[in-house]
């Protein structure tokens, strides 16, 4: 039988781990809606989207981990439509709603760019961008950039979009997970190879041309699956409860 952790508990190691407090975030980190105080049942996911909420209530989740939780800055405070559902179903059925957005993209271990270089074989030997939350370093095997598309594909599940040169080798990679495109200015200032994140702009195509800084887009979903994952991973190894990650697939 799986073990429980009282909420509080639970909560105090994360932020020893992910020491939230050295980031200025654009959301609330650690509890975001309170539920039960004891946690036998934990499921992980990218977003508190309605269907991983259904999903959560279908496992009996007593807590639901997520990288993107609710309480954005500059949204609406009114809980009306959408927010209105999300939170009334975790409040009818006593679900806490954990969310860690910047912590868990930088943390050296557990984070998403972490995780995504270690996929990718990625030797980090330095850190830069946004409140320092993009790595580079140099690729265990180097490669072109039409290989390291297959790469990426192959570790994601879904094929990237790739703008720039594809057929000159790889060797200094950079990336953040997510919505970093405009990182790719200072990748190039930093004489990378490429670069890579989550999503693109107009903007980026261009910058990625004329630069000849190969530029990947691998999905802002699927570049953000592994550090919420591996943080349920280690809770459930900590103290003895159930975790299952749900994957809610989203193209973008």
């Amino acid at each position: 039988m799986p073990e429980t952790v009282d909420i509080r508990e639970l909560l105090e190691y994360c932020e020893q781990l992910l020491e939230p407090e050295r980031y200025r975030d654009y959301a609330p980190n650690g509890l975001q809606v309170e539920g039960r105080r004891e946690v036998r049942r934990l499921v992980t996911g990218v977003t508190a989207c309605q269907a991983l909420l259904d999903a959560a209530v279908e496992a009996e989740a007593d807590a639901i981990l997520v990288h993107h939780g609710y309480f954005w800055k500059n949204e609406s405070s009114t809980i009306t439509g959408m927010k209105r559902r999300r939170i009334a179903t975790l409040l009818a059925h006593d679900i806490n709603l954990v969310g860690y957005h910047l912590p868990l993209d930088g943390h050296e271990g557990l984070g998403n760019n972490a995780w995504l270089a270690g996929l990718l074989g990625l030797q980090v030997t330095e850190r830069f961008g946004h409140q320092q939350l993009a790595v580079a370093g140099r690729l265990e095997d180097p490669c072109t950039g039409g290989e390291l598309a297959a790469r990426l594909q192959a570790e994601l599940g879904r094929t990237p979009l790739v703008v720039g040169p594809v057929e000159r080798p790889i060797e200094r990679l950079g990336l953040c997970t997510g919505g970093a495109q405009d990182m790719l200015a200072e990748a190039i200032e930093l004489g990378l190879d490429a670069f890579i994140s989550g999503e693109i702009s107009e903007r980026t195509t261009h910058m990625a041309r004329e630069s000849g800084v190969t530029y990947f887009a691998a999905g802002h979903h699927a570049t953000e699956t592994g550090g919420v994952r591996q943080l349920g991973e280690r809770l459930a190894e900590e103290f003895g409860i159930e975790h299952r990650f749900i994957d809610i697939d989203n193209p973008a």
